[in-house]
């Protein structure tokens, strides 16, 4: 591949992912690493490491948005930070001892889990946080520190295996058991997703599994993406938006799973 090609598909990643990103109001990992895996032809660990230096990038834009604005609270989910982090460093350890066809069909099953989740329920966090209210009720300042740990070290365990820095499940947290405005647990939520992805990023460069300017350039990218399709998001149907963004997941995870397969 030529490095004009190389430098044009890269910039493409990187404004697809945004725009997904922007849309969404999730990770781009379900776009960036089946297209840097297919497209870039990186390995799957590389791919994962990569789109963990693309949330970074992405989210770290969007939480300084939240913050001029006053909607960050990290005090609130310090904890789920500590968990995360731990978690997050405790897979990417744990990664490398994976073969790359493994973890690129259990990616592309994750993929395709996701893709039909988005299909069923929609797209943004104030629709989730309607459809699940009520469900979580947590009572003493010392459950909600266990709790936010527990979970904060299984969305890191997630961010290691995936590259996802899970902030739609850090923002449940933040909303239902911390008790935080929906705003607020947005723009934390953002936050710590950036601060579990930079620590997931750290692990995985120790390994040698990040292509430092595919990430830089993807993650620019991604911003300019993200800034310009949030600006649309309320002018698209919801439902419309769900079932396209639903496919398009699945459609990639299948592509994920079948080169591992053979």
């Amino acid at each position: 591949m030529g490095a004009m090609l190389y430098i044009v598909i890269t910039i493409f990643i990187g404004v697809f992912t945004g725009i997904v990103t922007g849309l969404t109001g999730a990770s781009g990992v379900t776009v960036v690493v089946p297209l840097v895996n297919l497209l870039l032809k990186f390995s799957v660990h590389e791919s994962i490491g990569t789109s963990l230096m693309v949330d970074v990038i992405a989210s770290l834009a969007i939480a300084h948005t939240y913050h001029k604005y006053g909607n960050t609270d990290i005090k609130s989910g310090i904890w789920i930070a500590v968990g995360s982090v731990l978690g997050a460093q405790f897979s990417a350890f744990c990664v490398t001892g994976i073969s790359g066809a493994g973890l690129g069909v259990t990616f592309g099953i994750f993929t395709v889990v996701m893709g039909a989740i988005v299909w069923k329920r929609g797209l943004h966090r104030e629709s989730m946080a309607e459809q699940s209210k009520g469900k979580i009720k947590i009572n003493t300042y010392l459950q909600r520190v266990m709790i936010s740990l527990i979970f904060g070290f299984g969305v890191g365990i997630m961010t290691g295996f995936f590259g996802a820095g899970g902030g739609v499940m850090i923002f449940l947290i933040l909303f239902f058991v911390l008790k935080l405005p929906l705003r607020m647990a947005i723009g934390t939520s953002t936050l710590i997703m950036t601060i579990t992805a930079c620590s997931g990023a750290i692990g995985y460069t120790f390994h040698g599994n990040i292509n430092l300017m595919a990430g830089l350039i993807i993650g620019c990218g991604a911003v300019f993406g993200g800034v310009t399709s949030a600006k649309f998001v309320h002018r698209i149907d919801e439902q419309i938006l769900a079932k396209v963004i639903g496919i398009i997941f699945i459609f990639l995870g299948i592509l994920m799973i079948c080169p591992g397969l053979i």
